[in-house]
């Protein structure tokens, strides 16, 4: 069974007036998730917290229920999807929600593997042999414009600041959601680095990586706020830090 060496952080940064990420980690669960809300009024609170809510509960049941006939890959979309029709529900029953939104991003453990899904920009990294490489897909304008071959990078320095955060998948928009997801196997000394835009945005993969190899996950997470905080801190930070201790 995987033994888990995990942390996270949430921050309100420097510019904003409330924050609206939300996190979830439970070692027992094996179950790992950041959601960056969007909205007026503060439903973007509300939207990430019921993103979280959903599939915690969800992902709940998968194990008390011992998946069924349904693989965990399986519940975990199906707990996205979920997500995503609560969202979309509570935005058109509520004045006070309309418009609202989320990213989603989560990764859960098997015996063997872990699963990585997301919906939105709210990167997945994993650090392995000293090296950072990014599982997740990062649905926004400026990534789906660069892989599509629409701009060149030369374009993209000037139009990144605009492009990047207008997304083109989200949690709650539309009836539907299509997230992607991965399953991989891991090893002893993994790292996984989960979270909201408000990091990335700041703090770059090179970075990430120094300070996770360096740190435990619970200084490493302060450690890495403090520095997009140092470097402007203009959206709310969050981070879960995953270390794969052993597999016994």
């Amino acid at each position: 069974m995987v033994i888990i060496e995990s942390a996270g952080i949430t921050d309100i940064g420097r510019k904003r007036k409330n924050n609206e990420d939300c996190l979830f980690l439970d070692d027992g669960q094996r179950l790992y998730v950041v959601a960056d809300g969007m909205g007026g009024h503060q439903a973007g609170e509300v939207a990430s917290k019921l993103v979280v809510e959903t599939i915690q509960n969800y992902m709940k049941r998968f194990r008390e229920e011992k998946g069924g006939e349904a693989t965990p890959k399986a519940w975990l979309l199906s707990s996205i999807h979920l997500a995503n029709q609560a969202v979309f529900q509570a935005s058109r029953n509520k004045n006070s929600c309309q418009g609202m939104g989320s990213t989603v991003s989560a990764v859960y453990f098997t015996d063997n593997t872990l699963i990585a899904a997301n919906v939105g920009d709210s990167p997945i990294y994993l650090v392995r042999d000293k090296s950072i490489k990014l599982v997740s897909v990062i649905h926004n304008l400026l990534a789906e414009s660069a892989s599509g071959g629409l701009i060149d990078p030369e374009g993209a320095k000037y139009l990144s600041s605009m492009l990047k955060h207008i997304l083109t998948r989200a949690i709650g928009i539309e009836k539907t959601v299509k997230p992607d997801i991965c399953e991989i196997r891991y090893f002893k000394d993994d790292i996984l680095v989960i979270s909201s835009d408000g990091l990335t945005d700041k703090v770059s993969p090179e970075e990430i990586l120094t300070v996770v190899n360096k740190e435990r996950p619970d200084k490493a997470c302060d450690t890495l706020v403090n520095l997009a905080n140092k470097y402007g801190g203009d959206d709310n930070i969050t981070i879960i830090i995953l270390k794969v201790k052993m597999n016994s």
